[in-house]
């Protein structure tokens, strides 16, 4: 799991596998101020960053950009957590048209790091 922070979300991204292979092909993002926000932010982040309203798979796209970003930056504002246990209520799966930084489905909404 990788924490970052985004505009002003706490982001939390991690992955998992849609069947035994363990690609990790499915990318799981959450905001994890509960009181704060929910995955719909940052789906209206992502929406917000265009002159002309984007389509939901650049959208999605914009997201998992932000994600791969954090997760290969070196920063200290970034935290990454291999081992760290979470829980969801992700509301929003979003199947992808093609492959996009290794991912075939994105899934969003609040995370809980215990």
């Amino acid at each position: 799991m990788t924490v970052f922070p985004l505009e002003c979300l706490t982001v939390a991204y991690t992955t998992q596998s849609s069947d035994s292979r363990g690609l990790g092909d499915v990318a799981i993002v959450g905001v994890i101020d509960p009181d704060v926000a929910t995955g719909d932010h940052l789906w209206r982040l992502a929406a917000s960053m265009y002159t002309n309203p984007p389509t939901s798979q650049t959208q999605a796209r914009w997201i998992l950009t932000q994600c791969n970003r954090a997760r290969t930056v070196n920063a200290p504002v970034y935290r990454d957590l291999p081992d760290a246990k979470w829980t969801g209520d992700l509301t929003r799966e979003f199947h992808l048209d093609a492959l996009f930084a290794n991912h075939t489905s994105l899934r969003t909404g609040r995370l809980t790091i215990e």
